[in-house]
């Protein structure tokens, strides 16, 4: 009994000294992040509606900016048939979701950061392009808009028959509920600085949670068993991250890049993991588009990519 609560205050004061030092480099880093996005997001989104065959380049691009929900947004237009599916796919595999904010705060050397970003951003261009060509093979890239499906599906309250807006796709995104929800964070300073404290606290609290995990794992298991249980299994930790990261919450990049930090985690396990947590994005797909068959082979196709990629750069022996 004596060594387990020595155990439980071992950990809870390491859990609690390797959480409070992070707060200030997170909140100044979202606040850096929602002023960009009050700034930029609009014309961010627009960007991606207005790319065309260029698609997968500009939503790889834009997809890896550090904006809370532009997952969100790529799956709405997609949903609407805005976009193409390269498109969509390209914006996911480069999405950071809470990935820059935990580099930040732990102080990883930037050229890291850099470099894991880059590769996020040139995967997820390839494979954009990769998708997009399948589908025109397959004669399948000429889907119709399917903007008032979605209008219809989500009432969304237009004061207009929404087949109009499939003339205009660029103002239809407008009218939905998933994508307002990702670009409404107040008006002005008042609302950026609630939006980025209220990132703060719970992007704190995952990390807590996940910190006191670790550390009763290293403490019960032992630093150097754990290392090299995944280091002698490094193909199971990039199938495993790859799953983690599928997790439609930011606790799963929030999670595997504290992991890869703590050096838990190989350079291809962590990029698996990255490349398939496009977040909320993941739920927003999931809800608006149709039919659900479509959505489990994209999230499955999703995880076959990040895994191949998490394996290349194993065999590689990549490090970032």
């Amino acid at each position: 009994m004596n060594e387990i609560m020595h155990i439980a205050e071992h950990v809870a004061e390491h859990s609690v000294a390797d959480t409070l030092y992070l707060i200030p480099f997170l909140w100044v880093t979202y606040l850096a992040m929602e002023w960009l996005e009050h700034k930029t997001g609009e014309r961010t989104q627009s960007a991606i509606r207005h790319a065309g065959a260029a698609g997968p380049i500009v939503g790889a691009f834009l997809g890896v900016v550090p904006q809370c929900g532009f997952s969100a947004v790529a799956a709405t237009l997609y949903a609407g048939r805005v976009i193409t599916l390269g498109t969509l796919f390209a914006v996911f595999l480069s999405t950071s979701d809470e990935m820059l904010p935990i580099f930040l705060a732990e102080a990883v050397p930037g050229n890291t950061i850099l470099s894991i970003m880059g590769a996020k951003v040139v995967i997820g261009m390839v494979m954009g392009f990769v998708v997009d060509a399948v589908l025109r093979l397959a004669r399948r890239d000429k889907d119709r808009l399917r903007i008032h499906e979605l209008c219809e599906q989500d009432q969304c309250g237009c004061n207009h028959d929404c087949r109009t807006c499939e003339a205009a796709p660029e103002r239809a995104y407008e009218h939905h509920d998933d994508v307002e929800h990702t670009h409404s964070h107040g008006h002005g300073w008042k609302g950026i600085l609630l939006s980025a404290t209220k990132h703060t606290v719970q992007v704190t609290l995952f990390i807590f949670a996940i910190t006191i995990v670790l550390n009763i794992v290293l403490e019960t298991v032992g630093e150097e068993a754990l290392a090299r249980l995944l280091g002698d299994n490094p193909a199971f930790s990039v199938f495993a991250t790859a799953l983690v990261g599928l997790i439609p919450n930011c606790a799963a990049s929030v999670v595997i890049a504290q992991l890869y930090v703590e050096g838990v985690l190989g350079a291809g396990a962590m990029l698996a993991g990255l490349l398939v947590s496009a977040g909320v994005g993941l739920l927003v797909l999931v809800r608006a588009n149709r039919p659900w068959r479509q959505n489990a082979a994209i999230i499955a196709l999703l995880y076959v990519i990040g895994v191949f990629w998490g394996l290349v750069c194993n065999v590689l022996g990549v490090v970032f």
